[in-house]
């Protein structure tokens, strides 16, 4: 088992300094993601006191299969999203607050029921049922590594999903009716189309990810998911680097728009 408050620790180091790390020392290091999802609740912890505030819910990273294959994964992880690095579209960040502003546009999820581990296994059905409104949205992916696309599921796990920010646009509560895994979606920047995707892309559909977090939440942590908390299901298309400067629009269809400006200062 590894040093949970020692990783933790280092990493939030990482963020305060401003300096990134090739990786994580050896005897604090996760050796397995059991040993990450050990010590993630650590890294969650000290990233609320310093400049998260308030946990509010949960990012889902590598569900599409492009995602996987950039970080040299096969399966999907989660981390938390913040109260502090949560922001309402229109949104603008400032450049100097990431170590990168790597784009995802997701489809996000507001529960209204508790999904307890007691009931786990969950299925697509009934995580549905659980849940308030889908909302459109944009992750800022952020790595406090210095190769983070090689770095491995552990450590990505353990720098809490290489979570950065997390933008949404206005819920939309009559959502039952619009199939997601046909929903498309394209992201432009500075008004030229850069990628194009779809619902599917999110394991057939951002419900099944969902199930999954569901599910996998009742094994790593003995916990399920709560009313109130919000959940981006990872990327409908394939990553984005933006920089300083960009403005940034996720068009997500019948869900709306998600925009961002990523400002130079």
């Amino acid at each position: 088992m590894t040093n949970a408050d020692g990783a933790a620790r280092a990493l939030m180091d990482v963020r305060m300094n401003r300096q990134r790390i090739a990786a994580l020392p050896a005897g604090i290091a996760p050796a397995s993601v059991e040993d990450a999802y050990a010590l993630q609740p650590a890294v969650r912890r000290l990233i609320g006191e310093k400049v998260g505030g308030r946990q509010i819910g949960w990012k889902i990273g590598c569900t599409n299969p492009s995602a996987q294959a950039h970080l040299g994964i096969d399966e999907p992880f989660y981390g938390g999203v913040f109260e502090r690095t949560t922001f309402t579209s229109p949104a603008t960040v400032r450049a100097s607050d990431f170590f990168m502003t790597v784009i995802e546009a997701e489809i996000g999820f507001r529960m209204k029921d508790d999904l307890p581990a007691a009931a786990a296994p969950y299925d697509p059905d009934s995580v549905a049922g659980a849940v308030e409104c889908v909302l459109p949205c944009m992750e800022i992916v952020d790595s406090r590594y210095d190769e983070w696309t090689t770095i491995g599921a552990p450590h990505i796990i353990a720098d809490n999903g290489s979570h950065g920010a997390w933008v949404h646009g206005a819920p939309v509560s009559d959502w039952q009716d619009i199939d997601l895994s046909e929903l498309e979606v394209e992201l432009l920047a500075n008004g030229e189309r850069v990628r194009e995707g779809n619902g599917f892309a999110v394991m057939g559909n951002p419900l099944n990810a969902l199930t999954w977090l569901a599910n996998v939440r009742a094994v790593y942590a003995r916990d399920g998911l709560k009313a109130g908390d919000v959940i981006s299901t990872g990327t409908t298309i394939d990553v984005y680097g933006a920089k300083a400067g960009d403005h940034l629009l996720a068009d997500f269809g019948a869900l709306g728009q998600v925009e961002l400006t990523i400002d130079k200062g």
